[in-house]
């Protein structure tokens, strides 16, 4: 059975999404890897250094999202890789499905 996101993703209120992520820095290739428990496994090619695999994970999630960078922000995490970012501009239903699609591109 393939892994699902409906877990990592939380509708805080209409257009606003929180997404649990475990992110794995410094990885040779990055993108959504599977799922660590119930949050969804992110792996960056950024160090996690001065905040820029933090700001790295916001550009990533803003790119396969479509959305512009300014509309994802670290909502709590900031030295953990147990990290859960704040998406605003996108549904619950939305934020699933390109998770999903993102996800079983790379397994």
């Amino acid at each position: 059975m393939a892994e699902s996101v409906e877990s990592a993703v939380t509708q805080v209120e209409p257009g606003i999404v929180r997404i649990a992520c475990r992110v794995q820095p410094r990885a040779s290739k990055q993108g959504i890897r599977g799922m660590h428990g119930s949050a969804v496994k992110i792996s960056l090619n950024t160090p996690p250094v001065d905040g820029k695999a933090n700001a790295a994970l916001c550009a990533f999630l803003a790119d396969i999202l479509d959305l512009s960078k300014s509309s994802v922000s670290l909502h709590s995490g900031q030295t953990s890789r147990d990290k859960v970012v704040e998406v605003c501009g996108i549904n619950h239903a939305q934020a699933i499905q390109i998770l999903q699609q993102e996800l079983n591109k790379n397994l």
